[in-house]
């Protein structure tokens, strides 16, 4: 076998363990040890110390690598790299963004970046296509121990060896359509990074024994919840930031659980490394449960316990399933019930889930900013009980739209504070029981180094474990801002209307056409999506008061469907907002001659003209305006009582929108 950067560490094992864990890599777990025997020659170690560059854009993609040992960071199309993957990146360019890796940590909610750990493997496409350049940047976050076959030793096997040739493309082609669909499918019962063998693994539980797919990561309660909540269809899968909160919290624990002694340091490591992957985003297609559940969010809570438990049985070189050694109840759990880790992930999963709602709110403020500066000087009639009412600019109407959203900036960091504090420690009921003495302090100071959020213990755990206050709370913020964006909505579709017939003062970007019977028909279905966004919020608020006020005695069962509604809330809204700034407030423009026509035809003009021709004058110019059907522009300069430049004077944006006496 050949070897590349030889050394005494780059590949501690002999060839009968290296061919004994190729077997448990997906791609060859149907292949015989005498297959096997044949395939591992043509492999070759390789070794790359902490922080050295693995590949990087432009490089060739020419190799499977399979991670031995360690952990590799992988960046998609980092920032200050060429756009064109054909070109390579200079020295520099690497260097840079090599240097904000290893200074970023890997816990961190970056959706560009991965981290890879042992077992895993990357480039299994390259064996069967040429002349792909990579597109992402790969650098070891430690020292790490790779197994690589390149394409032409491929090649060469299969050119040698037809039958299990083919049978290993089989298997990488088998592989690569598993991950497309594992991307697609919704409810998954195996891994994505897989493919289905059909071969099973028996477990058992407190109902006896059931068989679960040997791909699985998950296990036999995962199994019955998925059977028995077959609700939404929408499972934990579709909130990833959830899922990783709950990977913190598992991390969190098992670091107090090793601090206070009664976890020791490699099973507290395995699981550590298990719960990196998820929070990294690996195997999230394991989470299979639906969001909706009986239980109280046991389900939940056994399905992260069960991932991470047989990931680091796998890490530790053990079959899933052998829970003699690290176990979901017995390990993962540890120290925890459902009732503080499942609202305590909650919690830190809406934290992280804030940031970009928020992000998504001043980038619309900015679109709405810049309307209201390009308007400022566009006269218009503002309008009340949708009667004509006084001048204004167009302008200001959009700038009180940017105000009115804004004002939802601090609200929504205010109340997402409250959900800093947590129970966690509290287990069952909120009185600690089976955790040891000094855990809660440490799992709180584990908490907050895991996350990186200040998170502090409840004062009382006992009302913490019950109370959903702060999910109401925080639910009924985010229902104004849905009203205030549904009533913006509105005005955009009503001042879009027509367009030869409605108001037609202001025209909304064309984003496809408005009828499959009516030509030349464009509607505003972005301000429509936004609406049916905000009537959803509104709603799924209506939901989590229900839920809150359901709750009895010491525990709050309706919490999934809390998180669930709350969750979505987020998503969509963020989503929604994002879609209103950049696809119709981004290319709103203005029709001037429109606007400036209803105010001189509008009876509401006098209002603004009163203090140059005086109430009876302008009573008598509104009575023949209404009579006559003449605007009221053209009455005053008809019997006389200001001139056109002096009328123009007034109806100047800056003397139409202020005092002016």
């Amino acid at each position: 076998m050949t070897q590349t950067k030889q050394t005494p560490q780059s590949n501690p094992m002999s060839q009968n363990e290296n061919i004994s864990f190729l077997s448990r890599i997906a791609l060859f777990r149907d292949f015989t040890k005498q297959e096997l025997e044949l395939i591992f020659p043509y492999f070759e170690t390789s070794f790359r110390k902490k922080s050295e560059v693995v590949f990087s854009p432009g490089d060739s993609r020419d190799r499977l690598r399979i991670l031995i040992s360690g952990q590799l960071q992988l960046l998609a199309q980092p920032q200050g790299m060429p756009a064109d993957t054909g070109k390579y990146a200079s020295e520099a360019q690497k260097t840079a963004v090599k240097n904000k890796l290893l200074n970023t940590n890997h816990t961190s909610f970056d959706e560009s970046s991965t981290l890879y750990g042992p077992m895993q493997h990357l480039g299994e496409g390259a064996l069967l296509q040429e002349g792909h350049k990579h597109v992402s940047l790969a650098i070891a976050q430690t020292d790490c121990v790779f197994l690589l076959l390149r394409r032409e030793k491929f090649i060469t096997f299969v050119t040698a060896n037809p039958a299990i040739g083919s049978k290993l493309i089989l298997a990488i082609g088998q592989y690569i359509f598993q991950r497309i669909q594992g991307g697609t499918l919704q409810n998954l019962g195996i891994n994505a990074a897989s493919y289905a063998t059909g071969q099973k693994r028996l477990e058992h539980d407190l109902l006896g024994e059931r068989e679960v797919p040997i791909e699985a990561y998950f296990g036999v309660q995962t199994l019955r919840a998925q059977e028995n909540f077959n609700i939404t269809e929408v499972t934990l899968r579709h909130f990833p930031l959830f899922i990783r909160a709950f990977a913190e919290v598992k991390k969190a624990a098992a670091m107090a659980n090793h601090r206070v002694g009664i976890l020791d340091s490699e099973k507290a490591s395995l699981i550590g490394q298990a719960c990196d992957e998820i929070i990294n985003g690996h195997w999230h297609d394991q989470f299979v449960v639906d969001m909706i559940q009986g239980g109280a969010g046991t389900s939940t809570n056994m399905n992260a316990n069960e991932v991470i438990a047989n990931r680091a049985l796998e890490l530790s070189g053990r079959m899933k399933g052998d829970y003699s050694f690290i176990h979901p109840n017995n390990h993962v759990n540890l120290s925890q019930s459902t009732n503080d880790a499942y609202p305590t992930a909650a919690r830190i999963a809406l934290l992280h889930s804030v940031p970009p709602l928020l992000d998504a709110i001043r980038e619309l403020c900015g679109r709405l900013g810049e309307r209201a500066s390009e308007f400022s000087d566009i006269v218009k009639m503002g309008r009340t009980q949708l009667q004509d009412a006084v001048p204004m600019t167009l302008g200001q109407e959009f700038e009180a739209y940017r105000i009115t959203l804004e004002e939802d900036i601090s609200r929504i960091s205010e109340s997402s504070r409250l959900f800093l504090e947590t129970n966690m420690g509290g287990t069952a009921i909120g009185t600690g029981l089976n955790t040891s003495r000094g855990y809660t302090a440490a799992v709180m100071a584990c908490l907050r180094e895991v996350t990186g959020l200040p998170i502090v213990p409840s004062a009382n755990f006992i009302e913490a474990t019950h109370d959903t206050g702060s999910f109401v709370l925080f639910s009924g913020i985010l229902k104004r801002l849905a009203v205030k964006l549904s009533k913006i909505c509105n005005d955009l579709r009503l001042l879009s209307s027509g367009p030869r017939c409605g108001f037609g003062e202001i025209n909304l970007p064309a984003m496809q056409p408005g009828s499959s019977i009516m030509p030349g028909k464009v509607n505003p279905v972005v301000p429509e999506v936004v609406n049916q966004v905000a009537f959803q919020v509104i709603g799924n608020d209506l939901t989590i008061t229900m839920a809150a006020e359901a709750g009895q005695l010491q525990l709050n069962v309706m919490e999934p469907v809390i998180v669930y509604n709350l969750s979505q809330s987020l998503n969509i809204l963020t989503k929604g907002i994002r879609t209103l700034a950049r696809t119709c407030v981004n290319g709103i423009t203005a029709n001037r001659e429109v606007c400036r026509r209803y105010v001189e035809n509008s009876i509401g003009l006098v209002t603004a003209l009163n203090p140059h021709i005086g109430y009876e004058n302008s009573t008598r110019i509104a009575k023949e305006a209404l009579e006559t059907g003449e605007s009221v522009f053209n009455l005053v300069l008809k019997h006389k009582l200001m001139s056109r430049d002096a009328l123009e004077e007034a109806l100047k944006p800056e003397n139409m929108i202020q005092s002016h006496r």
